[in-house]
């Protein structure tokens, strides 16, 4: 194990990587641990597992990132309206 402890909630069910014994909470995290951390020892199913994952968490962190424009851009006009009244 590394130099960090890691803990997954009791009642939850964890998924340990086979690997470096690493728990998480997720299958998802799991993949993407692997896919980042193991490259050289995944098989096929955990390549398209990790692709899947990763393209899933692109998917989302591009939602994100236009929800947070939106939020800055409403944000901005706002304060230039009360700017603009004041």
């Amino acid at each position: 194990m590394t130099d960090h402890d890691y803990d997954v909630a009791g009642d939850e069910s964890a998924f340990e990587c086979r690997y470096c014994d690493r728990p998480f909470a997720h299958e998802e995290w799991l993949a993407l641990h692997k896919g980042l951390d193991h490259p050289a020892e995944l098989d096929d199913e955990e390549v398209q597992a990790f692709r899947e994952a990763h393209d899933e968490e692109e998917s989302a962190l591009g939602e994100f990132r236009l929800r947070a424009l939106g939020a800055l851009v409403l944000i901005y006009f706002c304060l230039l309206m009360i700017y603009a009244l004041v």
